[in-house]
């Protein structure tokens, strides 16, 4: 398959994906492995891919004022500290668990992410210690985080992607939403710089154990930057009821294409 017509997939993927706030590591990798790809090539293009499309992607949230840096920042931190611990213990533990463990996973955040929201629950600042009220990047809203709820989330999710070695994209959209009460676009907007920098680690990794093929992942990740910047905009202007069904639609057939890793 001509790297022309594989970047053209890549592109509709990576407008997809970015829409709905996902990675879509697994959805490139599949489209790299299908076109005859090598698979420690096509993983360091996969990383390389994500960067760009949630780079560019972040660009046009984070000049809507969509991108929660706070929060951002602290899930990153998080995240990174779990992941890295995961990485690190995956050798330990069956991978098939893992892949099963994680399907199940996405299943019940996909069918949590189509409950209704909580009418103006952005708008309630709680007290006490264990609450951290954040106030949103446009000043519209307040967000109260529970720390004692959100930490051990955080950490065991980032644990078990670590051990898969996905992004996280997956499970930090519905974590904003549904435990924070993060309206849906800037809970969008706020994963592609958590996937971008996610992204930006695995391929610097890749890249220092010779795996990166420039010829390939060069214009690959220019068509990923290309449907970055497309999914973003189109995500700003979509409904917020239309983005969550979207995104359990998509996080349900990630659930499938994890659950079948397990079994072939």
């Amino acid at each position: 398959m001509s790297v022309w017509i594989l970047a053209f997939i890549i592109l509709a993927i990576a407008v997809f994906m970015v829409m709905t706030g996902h990675g879509g590591g697994n959805f490139f990798i599949i489209a790299l492995v299908l076109a005859g790809i090598e698979m420690n090539i096509a993983a360091a293009s996969v990383q390389f891919i994500l960067f760009t499309s949630a780079f560019f992607a972040m660009i046009v949230f984070g000049k809507k004022k969509f991108v929660e840096w706070k929060l951002a920042i602290f899930i990153g931190i998080l995240i990174f500290i779990a992941a890295f611990g995961g990485g690190y213990f995956s050798e330990y533990v069956p991978e098939k668990a893992l892949k099963l463990i994680l399907s199940v996973l996405l299943f019940l955040l996909a069918i949590l992410m189509l409950r209704p929201p909580k009418k103006d629950a952005t708008g309630i600042i709680k007290s006490g210690r264990q609450y951290w009220n954040v106030r949103s990047g446009d000043k519209e809203h307040v967000y109260s985080v529970n720390l004692p709820l959100i930490m051990p989330i955080v950490l065991a999710f980032g644990f078990v992607a670590g051990m898969v070695g996905i992004s996280g994209g997956s499970f930090i959209v519905p974590l904003l939403v549904l435990a924070c009460n993060v309206p849906i676009k800037n809970a969008v907007g706020t994963a592609s710089m958590l996937v971008s920098v996610s992204a930006l680690s695995g391929f610097m990794g890749h890249a220092l154990s010779g795996h990166f093929d420039y010829h390939i992942a060069v214009p690959l990740a220019i068509a990923g930057a290309i449907g970055g910047l497309i999914g973003g905009s189109i995500a700003i202007k979509t409904r917020p009821g239309l983005l969550k069904i979207l995104f359990a639609a998509t996080t349900l057939l990630a659930a499938i294409i994890m659950a079948i890793k397990v079994f072939y």
